[in-house]
């Protein structure tokens, strides 16, 4: 009896790792948006994200214009942030040259704010397009309904950006836990 308990405890005790180096930034303001969102790092372009990049309080900050595919023009309000721009139009590339050219220290690529459904819950690997475009800031690809639900609460409640925490370490934190958005599936 007692090598099952045992077993129990040790069930009890395994974490949550994410597959293929996904990782997690939170938003502590607005709190509406108060959750943490999963992303995918770039797969073979811009610099990684790692334990020597931390965003702390950084701002979120939606380009404009949303797709990132010509010349961003608030870029008084990127510089130094991190991007956060549309899927489609041009390459997630040209995207993040667009951002990097603006000052942003991240990019953030998320599905069309004008989507909502299931189609939309799974994370892009985003790859490089051959452009031999140099990106030197680390790209991510945020779930779709997520970034929906980002940019069209920032429009709602008239914010021109969201407060950030990037990476958050959930590497100990049970599945039960973990401060997910109520429309990501489990």
């Amino acid at each position: 009896m007692r090598m099952n308990y045992t077993f129990l405890l040790i069930l009890l005790k395994v974490t949550f790792v994410m597959p293929g180096g996904d990782f997690f930034f939170e938003i502590i303001d607005p709190p509406e948006l108060g959750y943490s969102y999963r992303i995918r790092p770039a797969k073979d372009f811009g610099s990684v994200f790692n334990e020597t990049l931390h965003f702390h309080k950084a701002r979120l900050v939606p380009t404009v214009p949303l797709h990132s595919c010509s010349e961003i023009i608030n870029h008084e309000e990127i510089v130094g942030h991190i991007a956060l721009s549309e899927r489609g139009e041009c390459s997630f590339v040209f995207k993040a040259t667009k951002a990097q050219h603006a000052g942003a220290r991240a990019v953030i690529i998320t599905e069309s704010i004008d989507r909502w459904d299931d189609s939309l819950d799974h994370l892009i690997e985003m790859v490089d397009d051959k452009m031999e475009l140099d990106v030197n800031i680390p790209a991510a690809f945020l779930l779709g309904r997520s970034g929906a639900t980002i940019l069209r609460t920032l429009r709602r409640l008239k914010r021109k950006y969201a407060i950030v925490n990037l990476p958050v370490n959930m590497t100990h934190v049970p599945i039960n836990k973990m401060n997910q958005p109520p429309w990501v599936a489990w």
